[in-house]
């Protein structure tokens, strides 16, 4: 989760009002946040990724702000008309297609500004750059250069410059693999045949997105104007970034100025700080919230929460959000930010109107038992992926693909099928964990997907437990003893075992264990082959069977 330290005196500048430590600390929390540390002058936050807002001071300090009743309703940004463009070249399109600007001037620039704007920009490229991948921020001094302004590509070793916080000039296929940032990020774009730039009107290179900027445009206590490029995979990822970022610096005291961004059949001028309209209806507030407030009432809530609403018929609102605001998707999402402007701490909470109380489903107590139960017998527990291949799920097993789930358009090779037993999951992880001490004993409880015996589309879902046991000494008798301790602590009784072949086990040395008709699973020594599969030198004893029958045998 993302965090925010507020120092106590820069945040009090930001509200306008002196602050305590004990103030904030109080406070905070009822923004929807919560404190990681107090300390003698700071308060250290965390907030939830959906309210990227909050990656700034000035965020958190407009939404104190309005908490507060001390300034409510929209806030008011304005946009003045600029001058300068930013031409972007067809080529990009085939890399990073998009790219929107703002010029930002007028700022007092020192030390801790400069420090929240780059903890800002990291924190945007996480949560809604997707760590660069749909967007990426450049913030640039912008009298360093000369507009206009294009957004263009290269051939990787095609133009020098130097990069960010280094002295020498690098070509972009030397960014990527002598610079911090480009080795950090170079799979972003070396699959490219050329990769994109933008540069000034003299051919000055400003920003190599999405890995860094360069020097010529480094920010310091000197900088008063700013220009800023967003690009990206995504244009709304980059739109909303840039809506975020600006309107931060406008409330640090900057006057934002529009750019004229041209593409090839289109021209966006950007930021558009235009704010969203949803309708809120007042009932489906109230009734989810148990409260019984007028449109009146709801209104003010609202604007407490730095939003604006006005009745447009009986019961309903029209809602204005700020363009800041991209986690609001839906209806529900306003009555939350009811609930944060009337003030969580006033909600009283009630027990539901109903004739029982809520309880584990059955599948999930069996579970749990049986998770206790196996890290009691020494076993430790595994959790793995319920994606999986065929050559690990099958052919290393020994086994032939049967019930098989296979998924339409996999990303890797390596997860292309669902698993349908969790056996080889656990022999994977025996395979990584071979270098540790021995012996080595895991289980797993999880869901496994199967195909249905009468049908070719429907699948189900059943939840399965399997355990494996490596060491010089394992052998069937050990691993059968802890599959009956496993059932004797279940409560079970009468079960019997009875030899069966099974590809992924030593012949003879495989049995299946059931109850009166019912066949829960299989026990037995892991096939000599298989161990060579996955280079394991020890033997393997194993079991696995199916919960969801022992479930519907004992409820």
């Amino acid at each position: 989760m993302p965090t925010i330290t507020l120092d106590r005196d820069r945040f009090s500048s930001y509200v306008g009002r002196d602050l305590t430590v004990e103030e904030m600390a109080k406070w905070l929390p009822w923004l929807g946040t919560d404190t990681e540390e107090v300390g003698s002058d700071y308060v250290k936050i965390e907030y939830n990724p959906n309210r990227v807002d909050f990656c700034s001071y000035s965020g958190v300090a407009r939404a104190f702000r309005g908490l507060m009743g001390w300034e409510t309703g929209l806030p008011k940004y304005e946009v003045k008309q600029g001058n300068i463009v930013l031409k972007v070249d067809k080529s990009v399109a085939d890399v990073r297609p998009y790219v929107v600007s703002a010029v930002v001037r007028g700022l007092n620039i020192d030390y801790d500004v400069i420090r929240e704007l780059m903890e800002m920009q990291e924190a945007l490229h996480w949560m809604i750059g997707r760590d660069r991948k749909k967007a990426s921020i450049g913030v640039h001094k912008l009298d360093a250069v000369e507009p206009p302004f294009s957004y263009v590509t290269c051939a990787p070793n095609e133009i020098k410059f130097v990069p960010l916080d280094k002295t020498e000039e690098m070509t972009p296929q030397e960014v990527l693999e002598k610079h911090e940032k480009g080795m950090a990020y170079k799979s972003e774009v070396d699959w490219a045949s050329r990769y994109p730039l933008i540069v000034d009107r003299n051919g000055q290179v400003l920003s190599f997105p999405p890995i860094i900027n360069g020097e010529l445009t480094k920010v310091d206590e000197n900088t008063r104007n700013l220009f800023i490029d967003v690009t990206g995979t995504e244009l709304n990822a980059v739109s909303r970034s840039l809506n975020v970022l600006v309107t931060a610096l406008a409330d640090m005291g900057g006057i934002i100025e529009n750019v004229r961004v041209e593409y090839s059949d289109k021209v966006l001028v950007t930021p558009d700080l235009t704010p969203q309209q949803m309708k809120l209806h007042v009932d489906y507030s109230n009734e989810r919230l148990g409260l019984s407030f007028s449109e009146a009432q709801t209104i003010d809530a609202l604007q407490k929460s730095r939003l604006d609403a006005k009745k447009v018929e009986k019961g309903v609102l029209d809602v204005t959000i700020p363009a800041y605001r991209t986690d609001i998707l839906h209806e529900i999402d306003l009555v939350e930010e009811v609930a944060v402007g009337y003030g969580v701490f006033r909600l009283e909470p009630t027990k539901p109107a109903a004739v029982t109380t809520g309880k584990q489903h059955r599948v999930s107590e069996v579970a749990t038992d049986v998770r206790q139960i196996m890290v009691g017998l020494g076993f430790a527990e595994a959790l793995n992926f319920v994606l999986t291949n065929e050559v690990d799920h099958y052919q290393k097993m020994r086994r032939k693909p049967e019930g098989l789930v296979t998924l339409a358009n996999p990303v890797s090779t390596d997860y292309s099928i669902i698993r349908n037993d969790l056996l080889p999951s656990l022999m994977k992880n025996l395979a990584v964990s071979k270098h540790h001490v021995f012996p080595q004993r895991m289980f797993e409880v999880s869901d496994v997907i199967a195909l249905d015996d009468d049908s070719e589309t429907y699948t189900e879902r059943r939840i399965h437990v399997a355990a494996v046991s490596s060491h010089p000494t394992a052998n069937f008798t050990e691993i059968k003893s802890i599959l009956e301790s496993l059932l004797t602590n279940l409560g079970l009784k009468n079960w019997t075992v009875k030899e069966t072949n099974y590809p992924s086990f030593l012949q003879g040395r495989a049995a299946t264990i059931s109850l009166g008709n019912m066949e829960l699973g299989v026990v037995g020594e892991i096939h000599p082959e298989v161990l060579n599969n996955f280079e394991l030198e020890n033997p393997t004893g194993a079991f696995e069977i199916d919960l969801q029958k022992i479930i519907e045998i004992t409820k």
